[in-house]
């Protein structure tokens, strides 16, 4: 290991010379192939936390799709049914849980997760590996790699693709500084552990949070950790489905992530699953069609001419009325704040992406009314205590 990495430029490519080192020791990460840049790599080392945080958390193998240090997906490593296999592509393949745990992180907004950096908290195996060789991604974090595993990834991209592995038992120093504009900040590390115990006051009519919406509710806190703020997650089945990140509003968080939701519910609709795309067609053209099908101008992707470079046949367009009939049967979600809610307008909006658990830290002066917004839809909220801000 080396005590700097040199970089070809910092966030853009005017801002040189750039590097990463350390002030004390040597690095914790090696480059196994590629060249990462700047930003690369504070989308690996916040990414390496997260998912070393869910694993720990958890038990479960686990995977983060980062972009512009943000997540736009954090899974555990769960059994994917048929209907997930085939709105995440991976084929008819066997699934390790780390390759289920990746194919959840990078599924859930694909749109978002386009070019994105992955990070892994188990060495990569092979089946994990396959799935990442068809996706597009600047580079993966983990910390070890099998050497099949190895062999695939650095086939991309033309062998550029980007691979570094971390040191699993690296502990960074306490206290940690950041310049900005010439002035050094310095704080100590935000050290919590997210665990069930933190999940403990429940403060609503119902008391009642089952063990799976218990291990969502941990998924969603951990995730929003290392989300640049204002930040919500929604989260169902060991995966994040809707992250809203770096937001002013509270309320366009909530909005932000549960159109996210609502997006990837859709995407198991019947009409959704059926449409009849050319072969040819490669993914990410096929991700861009269904999220134009299924917003509100779906009339664009069915337009004359522009079907045709997409479909074998004209689709049926979804209604609105079937978006609805369809949304109405997402339930049993979990939903995670990283700060208060001011307003209970956040539990109406949410509560229409199927979010049945809430986990938030408390404390506004109006606890009063978003307690009593969760009653009226028999939702159980705790409050946390703790506040989850990450710049």
């Amino acid at each position: 290991m080396a005590t700097e990495l040199e970089l070809k430029y910092g966030c853009n490519p005017n801002q040189k010379p750039a590097r990463v080192f350390m002030r004390q020791g040597e690095l914790p990460v090696t480059v196994r192939n590629g060249r990462p840049g700047y930003i690369n790599l504070l989308d690996a080392l916040n990414s390496w936390q997260l998912v070393r945080e869910l694993k720990t958390a958890t038990g479960l193998p686990s995977a983060a799709s980062f972009k512009h240090v943000s997540p736009a997906g954090a899974a555990v490593g769960l059994p994917l049914d048929e209907t997930l296999r085939k709105i995440y592509f991976t084929g008819d393949g066997e699934l390790s849980p780390l390759a289920c745990a990746y194919a959840r992180a990078r599924g859930a907004d694909r749109m978002s997760s386009f070019g994105d950096w992955i990070a892994l908290s188990d060495p990569c195996d092979l089946a994990t590996a396959k799935l990442i060789q068809h996706e597009v991604s600047d580079g993966i974090i983990a910390p070890g790699y099998d050497d099949d595993a190895l062999e695939v990834l650095k086939s991309k991209r033309k062998g550029g693709y980007n691979v570094v592995e971390i040191d699993p038992a690296y502990t960074p120093a306490p206290i940690e500084h950041k310049d900005v504009f010439g002035i050094t900040f310095e704080q100590g590390r935000n050290e919590l552990v997210i665990d069930r115990a933190l999940l403990g006051n429940i403060v609503t009519r119902n008391q009642e949070i089952p063990e799976e919406a218990v291990i969502d509710l941990m998924i969603s806190l951990i995730t929003l950790k290392y989300t640049q703020s204002n930040s919500v997650c929604y989260v169902k089945g060991g995966q994040a489905i809707g992250i809203g990140a770096g937001q002013q509003s509270r309320i366009h968080c909530t909005r932000l992530a549960g159109n996210k939701a609502d997006i990837w519910w859709l995407r198991q609709h019947p009409k959704t699953l059926a449409l009849p795309f050319r072969e040819d067609l490669g993914r990410a053209n096929r991700d861009n069609a269904i999220d134009v099908y299924l917003s509100e101008q779906s009339e664009d992707v069915l337009g004359e001419g522009v079907w045709q470079q997409t479909f074998t046949v004209r689709p049926e367009p979804l209604t609105a009325e079937e978006k609805r009939e369809w949304l109405s049967k997402l339930d049993g979600v979990s939903l995670g704040s990283d700060a208060f809610f001011p307003f209970g307008d956040n539990i109406e909006r949410a509560r229409r992406s199927g979010v049945r658990y809430v986990a938030q830290p408390g404390g506004s002066i109006r606890d009063d009314q978003v307690i009593e917004t969760c009653n009226q839809y028999q939702m159980a909220m705790c409050f946390t205590g703790i506040r989850l801000f990450h710049h």
